[in-house]
């Protein structure tokens, strides 16, 4: 048997990506087998290049946010013609994005499951549906769930992963607990500690 190939990808880098949303908490198989995948993988250990590092630092991001390869340098090349660093406005577009605002808020356990529910209109943006998942959102955007949609098993279990990981600053609770208001840029410190950004800025400034 190979495993959960989601569950590999975080063996492989040797940490939690938490890409599975409540397994990764409660049943991750990195706590078991805390070593890379194969055979062999308890005994490799290979010396990596400058370049194999960025490039992982690279993949790690892109796995961990979900996003193509395309769309992961069209977010890269829009950061970098921003006046501030490169490496946190690529990180604050990646945070942007519905599906990950859906995760942030407790409505989605993962961003996959966050990408689910954008795309069959789970989701509402400012009071109207939005279905696009890469829907980049602004300070002062309302994410909501919709009405038909408040009692779906993935949204009402969702909430509970918020005991595992509350919710960020930037986000504001509305008062019916279904929407949450983006009421700032998030920081550094609030995104991703696992992402090395500056080897993401090296990899594409070769």
């Amino acid at each position: 048997m190979h495993g959960d190939p989601v569950c590999r990808i975080c063996r492989r880098e040797g940490e939690k990506l938490f890409l599975k949303g409540e397994k990764c908490y409660t049943k991750c198989t990195l706590d078991r087998r805390p070593f890379p995948p194969g055979m062999h993988g308890q005994a490799r250990r290979r010396k990596v290049s400058d370049y194999g590092i960025q490039l992982r630092a690279k993949q790690r991001a892109r796995k961990i946010y979900g996003v193509q390869e395309t769309q992961f340098r069209n977010y890269f090349d829009a950061a970098a013609t921003k006046t501030g660093p490169t490496g946190l406005e690529l990180l604050r577009r990646l945070e942007l994005r519905l599906d990950n605002v859906a995760y942030r808020a407790g409505f989605a356990a993962s961003r996959a499951e966050g990408r689910q529910l954008a795309s069959h209109r789970h989701l509402t943006v400012n009071g109207r549906p939005a279905n696009v998942p890469s829907m980049e959102l602004r300070v002062g955007d309302v994410v909501g769930v919709r009405n038909k949609s408040k009692d779906i098993l993935p949204i009402s279990r969702s909430q509970e992963m918020l005991a595992y990981r509350p919710m960020p600053v930037w986000l504001e609770a509305q008062a019916n607990a279904d929407a949450v208001r983006i009421s700032a840029l998030p920081n550094r410190e609030e995104m991703e500690t696992s992402i090395e950004e500056h080897l993401i800025v090296e990899y594409y400034s070769r």
